[in-house]
């Protein structure tokens, strides 16, 4: 099969399609001809060269997929052949007592798709059955396949980490990236009043088009100083963050008011940061970490999707031989939303 891949780490320009064995679906394993797959930050990271996270050479990344069941291993449940599917991102042993108490992202084998193994940057991928969920009729293969990693994340930060409540004040930094996209939607789905910060103009003209109730301009104007226009005394009652960063960071917590919660599920900006605890145990606020979600999330979102209710958006659909150029663009931050690859018709 034809597969995006890198045969060393490095820039961009180490991406290129080449011939890898078609993977054979083994118990309880459906394999996927893969129609589109999204891009992520982890596919530039593990591109570039994780320290922590050593893979195998030649790599085929890819997390996010939609496509079509082709055949099923023994025993696999749920599906049939010719189903189109959405994949789960996250695999998990299913045994364990987290597993078993719906908090499978929380299993210490849990891993994610086109991380150790191999991902759906290609024109086949083998999952467990467990994580094929039956894709709603309406929206695109593409569409579809910008949906698992960020709204699962961005689900994850605001429903079960911050438990947003009708009327509460979100902050959603990062607005035009995947996550903070999905998250400035999924905050008005729960009621909430989003502000949308962003560092671009363009990208906050979008913003408001998705319904951002305000927005923050932090390429133009001091954060610290927009922030307290916006929020004033009181502060945010949530900050969703997935950059971090030793200038930012700090000015998000005291940014944020009593009760507060912080949610941070990255460290794009940088991860060792400065944390003032006097803020921090006078206001009450609590900062939660978050890492995608249990996999039962991704039907309610799909659910969400399908009525129109939440929009994923898609900046640019690539052929999969331009991969290095899908690469390009997400690392010089020139998207909103997702970047998707085309890998079949």
């Amino acid at each position: 099969m034809k597969a995006a891949l890198f045969r060393q780490h490095g820039g961009p320009e180490v991406m290129e399609v080449g011939e890898v064995p078609t993977p054979t679906p083994g118990p309880g394993e459906v394999l996927v001809r893969v129609r589109a797959a999204a891009l992520n930050h982890i596919d530039l990271w593990l591109r570039r060269g994780l320290p922590a996270l050593k893979v195998a050479l030649p790599h085929v990344s890819g997390g996010d997929i939609c496509g079509d069941v082709a055949g099923l291993g023994p025993g696999a449940r749920g599906v049939k052949e010719g189903d189109r599917v959405v994949v789960n991102p996250g695999i998990s042993c299913g045994r364990c007592v987290r597993c078993l108490s719906g908090e499978d992202n929380l299993c210490p084998e849990y891993h994610m798709v086109g991380e150790q193994g191999w991902g759906g940057e290609a024109e086949y991928v083998v999952v467990p059955d467990a994580n094929v969920v039956p894709a709603p009729a309406g929206p695109s293969d593409e569409v579809l396949a910008a949906v698992p990693i960020v709204y699962l994340t961005a689900w994850q930060m605001l429903a079960d980490k911050a438990r947003v409540r009708q009327g509460e004040r979100v902050l959603v930094m990062s607005a035009g990236s995947g996550v903070g996209v999905a998250a400035l939607q999924i905050g008005k789905v729960l009621g909430a009043h989003v502000v949308a910060a962003a560092s671009s103009s363009d990208k906050l003209a979008r913003a408001r088009e998705l319904g951002a109730d305000e927005v923050i301009d932090y390429g133009k104007a001091d954060l610290a100083t927009e922030l307290k226009r916006v929020f004033g005394k009181r502060g945010a009652d949530v900050v969703i963050d997935s950059a971090g960063g030793a200038s930012a960071f700090p000015v998000l917590i005291r940014a944020t008011g009593k009760g507060g919660r912080i949610v941070t599920c990255g460290a794009t900006a940088g991860g060792e940061v400065a944390v003032d605890l006097r803020y921090i145990f006078w206001r009450q606020i609590a900062i939660l970490g978050s890492t995608l979600a249990p996999k039962g999330r991704l039907h309610t979102i799909l659910q969400l999707v399908g009525n129109g209710r939440l929009k994923p958006v898609v900046d640019r659909v690539f052929p999969m031989h331009q991969v290095a150029e899908a690469h390009r663009i997400m690392e010089a931050r020139e998207v909103f939303g997702k970047v998707v690859l085309r890998i079949a018709a």
